[in-house]
């Protein structure tokens, strides 16, 4: 037999209500009592029974993220985030994998387990306001990602154009002209890759340059290799750029390889910034400078407006709210090598554009 509230009670000399009133975190418990029943409750091990918890309230106790690519290391890392943060709140995550397709994120928004789970956090690609509006299941969602949908959803997204913007200010302070962008599409205006090319053009007509639509290269994914094969896309019908923004970090790592490959050298010559500060950007032989959105703050607000939709707290209307981002700048634009710990170096100072010698 487990231990159980009237055991705690017992040595802590209170009641089973009062027992209750602390291990559910109830406001109106003193600290000196708060404190003389967690000794009780630290001293015999005891521990909630959160699924009999959660069934009292109607709930199952699980939440769903569902993912356009799990294999991608962003979305990896912002599910474990999320995980984290559901935690505070004694709630567990089940991980679903649309593989970016329409009509899994239409099953997965419309009816997805809704006898399993209490509520969804989703990051779509496909979906319109009509599928959302459609929507019938009562469950609370959260929408990530930088869509707009007039739809009574709260949506967690950052601002990819000033983003952008700020990745594109750091490469024209650094004496940049020629700077390419790699990872454009040819389909939906509001997915993210427009809205940071978007970004990539007004940063430059704002610096006095004309963006050039010949430095854009549109890829079929978003992986390594697709980064790799656009770099060489613009090298051999010579177009050489003296910096490349990328969509994100894997498209960056995949062009990176493919300078060295070709003798050129990072930062000398061609400098590189991804987007996402994924793990890996931190542990290449050139560390990446990269976007850095603040993925613990997603998560925290994402698991934050379902637990308040679905306790019955808010009733606010729908919010649509942007994290922050900053820009870790590395060894790709002439930073110095920065801790794996994902420490921060300031860089070249604007409108330095001489080169950074290599560390000795």
């Amino acid at each position: 037999m487990g231990v159980s509230l009237k055991d705690v009670a017992q040595r802590a000399g209170v009641s089973i209500k009062t027992v209750s009133n602390v291990v559910n975190n109830y406001p109106h418990v003193t600290p000196q009592m708060r404190a003389k029943v967690q000794q009780a409750i630290d001293e015999l091990g005891y521990r909630p029974n959160l699924t009999a918890r959660h069934l009292r309230k109607g709930r199952t106790g699980i939440i769903a993220f569902a993912v356009p690519e799990l294999g991608n290391p962003y979305f990896a890392e912002l599910a474990g985030a999320i995980i984290d943060a559901a935690a505070q709140h004694d709630y567990t995550v089940l991980v679903d994998h649309t593989a970016g397709l329409r009509e899994r994120e239409l099953l997965v928004c419309q009816e997805f387990r809704s006898h399993v789970i209490d509520g969804l956090i989703l990051s779509p690609i496909h979906l319109e306001t009509a599928d959302l509006v459609a929507r019938q299941e009562t469950s609370p969602l959260v929408l990530l990602g930088e869509r707009e949908y007039e739809a009574p959803y709260d949506q967690i997204a950052i601002d990819n154009v000033a983003a952008a913007r700020e990745a594109v200010r750091h490469l024209v302070g650094l004496g940049r002209r020629r700077i390419a962008f790699l990872g454009s599409r040819t389909d939906r205006e509001r997915q993210p890759a427009h809205l940071r090319l978007r970004g990539w053009r007004e940063e430059l007509v704002a610096s006095g340059l004309e963006p050039a639509e010949t430095l854009v290269v549109a890829t079929d994914g978003y992986g390594r290799a697709d980064g790799a094969a656009a770099m060489s896309a613009l090298l051999d019908r010579g177009e050489r750029p003296d910096a490349v923004f990328a969509y994100n970090d894997l498209i960056a790592l995949g062009a990176m390889r493919t300078l060295i490959e070709r003798g050129l050298r990072v930062p000398d010559d061609i400098a590189v910034v991804g987007f996402d500060d994924i793990e890996e950007s931190r542990f290449g032989a050139i560390s990446l400078t990269t976007v850095a959105p603040d993925k613990h703050a997603i998560a925290r607000l994402a698991v934050d407006r379902l637990v308040e939709r679905l306790s019955g707290r808010s009733d606010s209307e729908p919010r649509r709210i942007s994290p922050g981002y900053e820009l870790v700048v590395r060894e790709s634009t002439g930073g110095g090598r920065t801790a794996p710990g994902h420490g921060r170096d300031p860089g070249p100072r604007p409108g330095d554009d001489s080169p950074t010698p290599p560390p000795a």
